[in-house]
């Protein structure tokens, strides 16, 4: 697997990227790149089971491995759910079972630095990279213009 990183300086406070990236709307929001409907279903709590879903209910399997507000939050993918069936055993799945996906917040000069780190294979590789520029950026969008901090759960 190949690592991958995308960063971004946004001009809002840690707490209000952290909400941007975790509220269900505005997460609906900036993974609309990835694909419409994009949403995640999960308690955000440490070692919980984590569903990010598209319109089709398809999507990844995964675990949070770390959550620490406002600075941290570390997934691991384990499968794919398809036709509401988990899978962590074929042998797509086998190839990237174990990436990681980890989003990392600093404060640098008086603004947010967001930095995310991803595993990937072959497969998924040219639309991570095609994709998670624009996501990142749509966070920026989302956390600069947005007036009201939102509240998450996570």
């Amino acid at each position: 697997m190949e690592k991958l990183q995308f960063r971004v300086s946004i001009d809002a406070p840690r707490e209000k990227v952290w909400n941007i990236l975790w509220n269900d709307a505005s997460y609906r929001e900036w993974t609309s790149v990835f694909g419409e409907g994009s949403r995640v279903e999960t308690d955000w709590k440490k070692g919980s089971k984590v569903l990010f879903l598209g319109a089709s209910d398809e999507g990844m399997l995964s675990r949070i491995e770390e959550n620490i507000p406002n600075e941290f939050m570390s997934f691991m993918h384990l499968g794919m759910i398809k036709d509401g069936v988990e899978d962590v055993s074929s042998d797509k799945v086998k190839t990237w079972a174990g990436a990681m996906e980890n989003y990392t917040l600093k404060n640098v000069n008086g603004r947010t630095e967001l930095t995310v780190d991803l595993d990937v294979n072959d497969d998924y590789k040219n639309h991570m990279q095609e994709a998670f520029p624009k996501a990142v950026n749509k966070v920026k969008e989302l956390a600069e213009k947005s007036k009201v901090a939102a509240t998450s759960k996570a």
